[in-house]
């Protein structure tokens, strides 16, 4: 499994979220703090179909990352892609790390 560069970690603001085109999918990359931990996850909220949650807030409960959908809040876990509110809803997790300040993610 390779690993494909998509930014420098300079470009995601702490608590954000970009989004890049990886091997022909929207991938969602978030940097929760002010260091060099990255998530990434499928793009497209599975309720409305639509590429938005890299747009999503990121939020922490039971010491877990998700991001909130920005449509109608359904959360998303960070590491695994799994919905709080629905399993049947879950997106695809990727492989996300930094190395020598670039953000490189599998898919």
């Amino acid at each position: 499994m390779a690993f494909t560069k998509v930014c420098n970690i300079e470009d995601i603001i702490p608590g954000t979220g970009v989004v890049a085109l990886v091997d022909g999918e929207q991938v969602a990359i978030f940097r929760p703090r002010a260091t060099e931990e990255v998530f990434a996850i499928n793009n497209m909220d599975p309720f409305f179909q639509s590429n938005v949650l890299s747009r999503g807030l990121i939020v922490e409960h039971d010491e877990q990352l998700w991001v909130a959908s920005p449509l109608k809040k359904q959360r998303f876990n960070l590491k695994t892609g799994a919905c709080m509110e629905n399993e049947q809803f879950n997106v695809k997790a990727y492989k996300a790390r930094v190395t020598k300040g670039s953000v490189e993610i599998t898919a």
